[in-house]
């Protein structure tokens, strides 16, 4: 049984001729009646009265009554598949690291939201270093990260760069000062993200490169984690410039430039190449990659 013979023994229900039916369907006569003897021959029953006008058998009403719900299903899923060509919509798993989940994403989302009410997004908050293979398995459709050495299982593309800025409590020593030599970082106790995360990768070849040795107090998985112990006074850190708008608009943090810092990491997009990206994926990543870098940085 296919759907052209239910069609055809819904159109011959209605024209109650063969010449009718095929002319509507574009049919011959003869490919009307093998379509129909094939369903009769299928089931075993009589569908048909072939004296005219054509009638139904009692088996035939019974029958159609199955093959116009069945119809009906198809045409739905006709249209639910046209509408996700047509109209975006559909679920995105995105993965990113907490301090861009908190500082960025919600300024995209909620415009993107705005836009496409009837895509629906899920936050997974990692570390840095969990969002590449997390996205290359296959557990979350789409990463925002900063952006390292090319992967050939992943497509990028860079939305805007951030910086590491030093920063202390206001009640820090230093929190006077508005510059200082990299020399002086020498002597601070550090409050450090975790050795698996990029940011710390980062800052460890930052101090490499200059021979320094940092005195770390405190070793914590997110930048969140490492602000909220630079604030209580118990050391200084190197955070994501991104991460700190409040933190400086309130007072509660100090940033103290080091030229030597003054690098800039791109942050991009990452999705698995060669996936299928459906409706709401081509259309959040279309609009991502389209937005001005200006939209991503904090304006607080």
């Amino acid at each position: 049984m296919n759907i052209s013979q239910l069609e055809t023994l819904l159109t011959l229900s209605r024209t109650k001729s063969f010449r009718k039916a095929g002319e509507q369907l574009n049919l011959t006569q003869p490919a009307v009646s093998a379509q129909m003897r094939s369903l009769e021959d299928e089931f075993k029953v009589v569908l048909l009265d072939r004296n005219q006008p054509v009638t139904l058998t009692d088996q035939g009403v019974v029958f159609l009554e199955h093959a116009e719900r069945i119809l009906a299903v198809v045409a739905e899923l006709r249209q639910k598949l046209s509408d996700l060509s047509e109209t975006p919509q559909g679920h995105i798993t995105l993965g990113t690291t907490a301090t861009i989940a908190i500082q960025i994403l919600p300024r995209v989302l909620s415009y993107f939201q705005d836009q496409f009410p009837l895509i629906k997004t899920t936050i997974h908050s990692m570390p840095s270093s969990m969002v590449l293979p997390s996205v290359e398995s296959g557990i979350v459709d789409i990463g925002i990260t900063y952006l390292g050495e090319r992967n050939p299982n992943l497509e990028s593309s860079i939305l805007y760069y951030d910086t590491y800025e030093l920063v202390v409590s206001s009640d820090h020593e230093l929190s006077h000062l508005k510059h200082t030599t990299v020399d002086r970082l020498k002597d601070l106790p550090f409050i450090m993200l975790s050795p698996d995360t990029l940011g710390r990768r980062f800052i460890d070849q930052m101090f490499r490169k200059y021979d320094i040795q940092p005195n770390i107090v405190m070793e914590l998985s997110s930048s969140e984690e490492v602000k909220r112990m630079v604030e209580i006074n118990l050391g200084a850190a190197v955070v994501s410039k991104q991460s700190i708008a409040k933190e400086l608009s309130l007072g509660t943090l100090k940033m103290i430039k080091v030229n030597e810092l003054e690098l800039s990491h791109p942050v991009g997009v990452i999705y698995k190449s060669g996936r299928y990206l459906n409706s709401a994926m081509r259309q959040f990543l279309s609009d991502l990659k389209g937005m001005p870098e200006d939209q991503f940085i904090s304006t607080e």
